[in-house]
């Protein structure tokens, strides 16, 4: 099996557990690659290899399109960033829990060494995600792609700002806020949620179009179908103003009048999920929805 490894810093014990999975790997033969950044957190402790048994890698190009998965030690950041990494290349994105909540990450840490038998004898479910495609209008997008969520907001942060939204070039409506988020029925738990927006089943083929601290109390957050295009347009009277185009926490800068096209990218990012865990039962345990008593009582 063809692994790829990806992470960010992590604490002793877990480390501890990362290079035992990497032991067992290498005794399995199983072929490992690194991410650069992740080799550099765990070159010292792999010496006793010399190195020769892992290949690092900074991206994933036709000469490595037969890696089998790709396991990310960390939170929901690192699942998103592994999506910048995977691109269209449908390779299964398997996300250790390092971190604290995690709705993408939904592995258990406590799972790593039996990890490999799920994934041998296929005990897992694929679930297909969907992306956001964006196009912001005279401006270069190194990777213009979401699985969460894009928002817009002002360089500012105190500043309230006015986008004009279109769906399918029919006018919706101008949003005084502090700024506006298109999220993805995956990105439906992260920021969307934290400003009021509702959770969205992963399969319901839908966009969430949520203010950030609307100045009118009824404007509401809204879900529309997936198979809209969505178009932006930032008002604003001063020209010299900047503001922020964020995707999935990567940031670029955009003029006042930028149009902001967004719409369902033509591939999906498919996260490993075991058979033990539901989406169901994911919500339950982060959201701590099973505190309550009285359910079991019900049961």
């Amino acid at each position: 099996m063809n692994l790829l490894l990806h992470g960010k810093k992590f604490s002793k014990n877990i480390g501890e557990q990362i290079i035992n999975f990497i032991d067992e790997l290498i005794l399995a033969n199983h072929d490992i690659n690194c991410t650069t950044s992740f080799f550099q957190l765990i070159e010292k402790r792999t010496s006793k290899y010399n190195n020769k048994l892992i290949n690092t890698i900074n991206s994933i190009d036709k000469n490595h399109s037969n890696i089998d998965y790709i396991i990310c030690f960390g939170g929901d950041g690192t699942i998103l960033d592994a999506a910048t990494l995977v691109k269209n290349t449908e390779i299964p994105i398997i996300g250790i829990n390092t971190g604290r909540l995690g709705f993408l990450a939904t592995i258990s840490k406590n799972d790593i060494s039996t990890l490999m038998n799920y994934l041998i004898n296929k005990k897992y479910n694929l679930s297909n995600r969907t992306l956001l495609e964006i196009q912001a209008e005279k401006t270069k997008l190194a990777f213009p792609f979401a699985l969460n969520e894009i928002s817009v907001s002002s360089k500012e942060n105190s500043s309230m700002i006015n986008v004009q939204v279109f769906l399918n070039n029919e006018y919706l409506n101008t949003y005084w806020a502090d700024g506006l988020i298109i999220s993805t029925p995956t990105g439906s738990t992260g920021y969307s949620l934290s400003c009021g927006g509702p959770i969205v089943m992963p399969k319901s083929n839908n966009f969430i179009i949520t203010p950030i601290a609307p100045h009118n109390l009824n404007v509401r957050p809204l879900v529309v179908s997936d198979d809209n295009v969505i178009r932006l347009k930032i008002i604003d009277n001063n020209n010299s103003r900047k503001f922020l185009l964020s995707m999935d926490s990567r940031n670029e800068y955009v003029k006042k009048g930028t149009s902001i096209t967004i719409k369902k990218a033509n591939y999906n990012i498919k996260l490993l999920e075991l058979l033990s865990a539901t989406y169901s039962q994911t919500i339950r345990e982060k959201l701590l929805w099973g505190l309550d008593t009285r359910n079991h009582e019900l049961l």
